[in-house]
């Protein structure tokens, strides 16, 4: 079906679900840093299910975050692009309150009782996310829910090792709010469906892994030099390489 998610979403849809269930009967918050291209929309997706089959209270879900906003609203104008329809694209974002402004953003806080928070960017590093952390890292009835991959030297890193504060805008705020981290959802394609693309396309002079972590670019670099039988390569730092 057009509507179907893939099944790594499974494991993710329960935690989900748990952190705001939890979260909710303790009157806390839940603050998701997520990108605000792919991630964020996935989330509210996933609410919104959650929601429609009583997996979760019916609490508000805002979502903080212009470009998301514009983002989302692409997705609802281009149904035929993916696998939701135009009915989904509209109950999602009736789910949602969108707030686009500074005005908007800064009224979130006001708005006492359970929630949800979805707001950019996704490690922490900028953003409108870096206010909501500031105001709910240090209440213990809150839950920051770092979703995806968290790079070293990035604050949800810091959050993911335990750190008992957090510099934000020149100032450190106490953690005293539940950290929570569910892996697994990426908008970037796995290694598997990179493969399945590059079968698709015909083979290059060479290819250049150029995203990652050292060993994970490396393990990409074997896999396709093994299964596809191309010349790959990762360049270093500086290093330019001319692309015919």
């Amino acid at each position: 079906p057009r509507s179907t998610l893939f099944p790594y979403t499974t494991l993710f849809r329960s935690v989900l679900a748990e952190v705001v269930r939890t979260t909710a009967a303790r009157g806390g918050t839940v603050v998701v840093p997520a990108f605000a291209v792919g991630r964020a929309q996935t989330l509210l997706l996933l609410l919104h299910r959650l929601r429609e089959r009583g997996a979760i209270p019916d609490i508000p879900v805002f979502l903080d975050s212009p470009m998301a906003i514009d983002v989302s609203d692409l997705y609802a104008r281009h149904a035929s692009w993916h696998r939701l329809t135009a009915q989904e694209c509209r109950e999602i974002s009736a789910d949602v309150r969108m707030t686009a402004t500074p005005d908007a953003s800064r009224s979130i806080s006001g708005h006492l009782g359970p929630k949800v928070i979805v707001s950019a960017s996704g490690m922490a590093t900028g953003g409108r996310i870096l206010h909501h952390l500031k105001a709910y890292l240090p209440g213990r009835i809150h839950t920051v829910l770092l979703v995806g991959f968290q790079a070293a030297g990035t604050r949800g890193q810091a959050l993911l090792a335990g750190a008992e504060e957090l510099k934000i805008h020149g100032d450190y705020h106490p953690v005293r709010a539940e950290i929570r981290h569910i892996d697994g959802l990426s908008a970037h394609a796995d290694e598997g469906e990179l493969l399945a693309w590059l079968r698709l396309t015909k083979e290059p002079s060479k290819v250049w892994v150029v995203h990652g972590e050292p060993a994970s670019q490396d393990a990409m670099r074997r896999s396709i030099r093994d299964r596809l039988g191309w010349q790959v390569g990762i360049p270093q730092h500086g290093q330019w390489v001319e692309v015919p």
